[in-house]
């Protein structure tokens, strides 16, 4: 007995498939808005007067390998609250479409785990083999943009920090990761500390911070939080051990070591040939 999936199941209700059309690497679904009210995204009230309609183009999640866009049909609302600046805004479809988005919210979060995963340019090679249209500015801005909203008061009273570069050998930023979930919770410009004082002064029930060795880092967190205790993380721990065997041998070893010629029983010299000259210690070369 043949079988047909509807296509109207894999999205939300408040959305009603009116059509389909696709080529051989794209498919475009018509759709249109069922709700005649929605939310201010200022003041909070709920508007029921739709001001006019206009064609949202969306990007989903690619089906069978092609890229995927919804044409929707959404209605356009004024804000009834007097004291709210918001004259007219977008309708949305909570959890899946936001206001203005170019994308639905499944696609976005997709693309913010891979990228969490990968890279931001690993992210957009891997979405380009599978059609899903974004580039590598476009994943830094999205994951800005995504965990920006997050609330910053969940995360736990031990934090990790550490920079990263949003552009090799241009723009860097820092990330400051959750010590009890693992996960990132704030993505903050620069590198030089300041934003991560700003950051500090709205969550001083932090109490310890792993980092590493950058003193702009030290010097943002004694200042804030002078009570926390500061870890170095594992890498720049080992870092340091490293260093300080490498100080201890050179302060032992000589930095020219003598090779003494062999003889043997009959007093024949054997073995190194040439003149008796000094090698010099590798751990002190460069």
């Amino acid at each position: 007995m043949e079988t047909k999936v509807e296509l109207q199941r894999f999205y939300p209700t408040e959305l009603e498939v009116a059509n389909i059309y696709q080529t051989d690497t794209e498919i475009r679904i018509k759709m249109s808005a069922r709700s005649k009210s929605c939310t201010c995204p200022k003041c909070g009230t709920i508007s029921e007067h739709p001001h006019g309609t206009y064609e949202r183009k969306v990007q989903d999640l690619p089906i069978l390998g092609k890229s995927t866009w919804l044409l929707v049909n959404t209605y356009e609302y004024q804000c009834d609250n007097p004291d709210c600046d918001v004259t007219t805004f977008a309708g949305t479809i909570n959890g899946f479409l936001n206001y203005y988005s170019r994308m639905t919210d499944r696609c976005a979060d997709f693309i913010c785990t891979l990228a969490l995963e990968t890279s931001c340019e690993g992210c957009y090679r891997i979405c380009k083999t599978m059609n899903l249209k974004t580039s590598g500015d476009s994943v830094v801005r999205l994951l800005t943009k995504q965990y920006k909203l997050q609330e910053e008061n969940k995360c736990s009273s031990v934090i990790g920090v550490d920079d990263f570069a949003f552009k090799k050998r241009h723009t860097y930023g820092t990330i400051i990761v959750d010590g009890a979930t693992h996960k990132p919770v704030a993505i903050l410009d620069g590198q030089d500390g300041s934003a991560l004082k700003e950051w500090l002064a709205r969550n001083k029930h932090v109490r310890t911070v792993t980092r590493d060795r950058a003193s702009a880092y030290a010097s943002a967190i004694q200042e804030i939080l002078p009570d926390a205790m500061q870890i170095a993380d594992r890498f720049h721990l080992h870092q340091n051990l490293l260093e300080a065997i490498k100080n201890t041998v050179n302060s032992i070893v000589p930095v020219d070591i003598k090779i003494p010629k062999d003889y043997d029983k009959s007093g024949q010299e054997t073995g190194f040939q040439g003149t008796n000259e000094g090698k010099k210690n590798p751990m002190l070369r460069g």
